[in-house]
């Protein structure tokens, strides 16, 4: 029997980190392309906690409030991933070394990076055009 009856489901959540109208984008030392802090939830972890806490420990970014841009589902062949992104611009950023994180870049929304992951780009264009899923009529 080829394939599987069930693909995983994973839970994540990132953060669009906001300041003077340019948005930070993480480069993974495991995984090439440009994507938003942000990773996995932890057993019985919420969604905003999560976010929180992966901008912290990628970027050591401290958020002190944030909104939900929207829900999003990315299915492949391989899994299905369940993803709830933020947007803050009140945080506060301390020095972080990770060795998860490879680099880190203060991105313009019309100048983004080669490399840029189509959904990580998708959000950025949603939030600074001034969409989303949580915008507009329902």
């Amino acid at each position: 029997m080829r394939g599987r009856l069930f693909k995983p489901v994973t839970l994540g959540a990132r953060v669009i980190l906001v300041r003077d109208e340019q948005v930070l984008l993480v480069r993974h030392s495991y995984m090439p392309g440009w994507y938003l802090p942000g990773g996995g939830l932890k057993r019985d972890e919420a969604f905003a906690t999560a976010a929180m806490r992966e901008a912290r420990e990628e970027v050591g970014a401290h958020i002190r409030s944030m909104r939900l841009h929207g829900l999003f589902l990315n299915v492949s062949e391989n899994n299905v991933d369940h993803v709830a992104i933020y947007v803050s611009s009140d945080f506060h950023l301390l020095p972080r070394v990770s060795a998860e994180i490879a680099e880190t870049r203060w991105c313009l929304p019309d100048d983004l990076p080669a490399g840029i992951a189509r959904g990580t780009a998708a959000r950025i264009r949603e939030h600074f055009g001034g969409g989303g899923p949580f915008h507009g009529n329902w």
